[in-house]
C-alpha cells in the first residue's frame, strides 16, 4: 500500500485537488483498488460536513449542500455510470451484446437522463431526511461501504469484456479486500448498526449482474455505487424515523 497507490485512487475516484501521479497507466489502478473504501470515507465526510454545516439554515439546505459537495467531489463519475446503464438495460433485452453496444454510444438517452433524476432526487430528499440526526459517521461508512462493494464484485463477477477488467481482478489483494469488510462491519455495529445490510445489498447487486448479464463492466460499477449509497441513506433515513 503506497502513497502512489493512495494517490491514484484519489486521482480516480475524485476531484480533489491532489498532487498528479505521473506516468498513471492501467496498471496503477489494480493496486490502488485496496484504497476505495478510504477514499470514500473521505467523500462521506465532506458529505456529512456539508449537511451539517447547511442544516444550521435548515434540513433542506443542508441536504443541498451535501448534495452539491457529493456530485463535486466525484464529478458525477458513478452518475455517468449509472445512467449510461439505464439506457443500456432499457436497449438490450436480456442481450450482453447489445448491453455493451449501447455503453459504448456516447450519448445518453431517456432512461439515462431518467436515472440520473431520480437518484439525485431520491439522495436529495434522504439527505434532509437525516438532517436532523449526527449523521456525519454514518455518511463515513455509507461512502465507504458503496467503494467496498465494487471490490467485491470484481472478484466474483467476470468482466462483459476481456482485456483491463481481468487484470484488474486478478491484481486485487482478496484478502486486504475480506480486512476491509471486516472492519466496515465492525465500525458499523460501533456507530450505525443499520449498515451492516450493506453486507447483502452488495451480494444483491453482485447477484443481479450475474443473473442478468452474466458479468459487469466499469459502468455497472459505477452504477452499483450509486444504488448501494441511495440503498444505505433510505435504511439509514426509516431507522432514524
Amino acid at each position: 500500500m503506497s502513497l502512489r497507490a493512495f494517490s491514484t485512487a484519489l486521482q480516480f475516484l475524485t476531484r480533489l485537488p491532489v498532487p498528479r501521479v505521473e506516468g498513471l497507466s492501467a496498471d496503477d489502478l489494480p493496486p490502488a483498488a485496496i484504497w476505495f473504501p478510504l477514499v470514500g470515507a473521505i467523500v462521506g465526510a465532506a458529505v456529512g460536513a456539508a449537511l451539517w454545516a447547511g442544516g444550521h439554515a435548515s434540513p433542506s439546505v443542508g441536504a443541498l449542500c451535501a448534495l452539491l459537495v457529493w456530485v463535486t467531489i466525484t464529478g458525477g463519475l458513478h452518475l455517468d455510470g449509472l445512467g449510461d446503464v439505464a439506457d443500456a438495460l432499457a436497449a438490450s433485452h436480456r442481450s450482453p451484446e447489445r448491453f455493451l453496444a449501447v455503453l459504448r454510444d456516447p450519448h445518453i438517452g431517456a432512461f439515462g437522463v431518467m436515472a440520473i433524476a431520480l437518484q439525485l432526487i431520491a439522495k436529495l430528499v434522504l439527505l434532509a431526511d437525516l438532517s436532523g440526526v449526527d449523521a456525519l459517521p454514518a455518511l463515513v461508512l455509507v461512502a465507504a461501504w458503496a467503494r467496498w462493494g465494487p471490490l467485491v464484485w470484481a472478484l466474483v463477477l467476470p468482466p462483459l469484456a476481456s482485456g483491463s477488467g481481468e487484470r484488474f481482478a486478478a491484481q486485487i489483494d482478496r484478502r486486504g479486500v475480506l480486512v476491509e469488510g471486516i472492519a466496515l462491519a465492525l465500525l458499523s455495529v460501533w456507530l450505525a448498526p443499520a449498515l451492516l445490510a450493506a453486507l447483502p445489498v452488495v451480494a444483491v447487486i453482485g447477484g443481479y449482474w450475474k443473473l442478468r448479464l452474466g458479468g459487469m463492466t466499469g459502468d455497472c460499477l459505477g452504477a452499483g455505487i450509486e444504488v448501494t449509497e441511495t440503498a444505505l441513506l433510505l435504511l439509514l433515513a426509516v431507522g432514524s424515523a
